[in-house]
């Protein structure tokens, strides 16, 4: 860290601004521009030029910008121990995973079967107190989707949004069911 004094001359490293030290207050340098400003900066923000003595070469100023732009330290999403010891619970409603074989039935009949599922699950999560379920519905045309959306409604102690995305993409719903109501 170059150390100053009043009356040097120096320079931003990150912008195009330029003038004389005016006053020094620890890290704090004051500097009046050339167009009569007075701004204050870091220490590490400025570099001394034109004394004659000491020469900045653009290597160093390379240096110096380079350790200015090291990558940050990507912060993780800490999750609550309650949020992550919460067990999720998922209901697949594809048809060959409630049926054996799905010939002979109708697109209406396999629809009531996957809602009977649907609703037989919700309300198991609710007597067992369940606070998350997913409902993997694929994504197809969007009937069961809706229909799905139709059966939430009746539900006073229910929400429901899409569930997480880089697990599931955009074929299943997340329900969140409230147990104090």
């Amino acid at each position: 860290m170059a150390v100053f004094q009043i009356g040097d001359k120096v320079e931003t490293i990150d912008d195009v601004i330029s003038g004389r030290v005016t006053k020094l207050s620890g890290a704090t340098v004051t500097i009046e521009t050339n167009d009569g400003f007075e701004l204050d900066f870091e220490a590490n923000e400025l570099v001394r030029i034109d004394t004659g003595d000491i020469r900045v070469s653009n290597y160093e100023i390379s240096q110096v910008k380079a350790e200015k732009e090291l990558p940050k330290k990507r912060r993780t999403q800490v999750l609550k121990p309650k949020e992550r010891n919460a067990p999720k619970m998922e209901v697949d409603l594809h048809i060959h995973q409630l049926t054996k074989s799905s010939k002979g039935m109708s697109n209406y009949d396999m629809l009531n079967l996957q809602l009977d599922a649907a609703r037989r699950q919700l309300e198991f999560a609710m007597r067992k107190r369940i606070q998350k379920v997913v409902f993997i519905h694929g994504v197809g045309e969007g009937v069961l989707k809706e229909e799905l959306y139709y059966l939430f409604r009746r539900y006073d102690n229910v929400k429901y949004y899409d569930a997480d995305y880089q697990k599931y993409g955009l074929g299943a719903t997340e329900v969140y069911i409230y147990q104090n109501t």
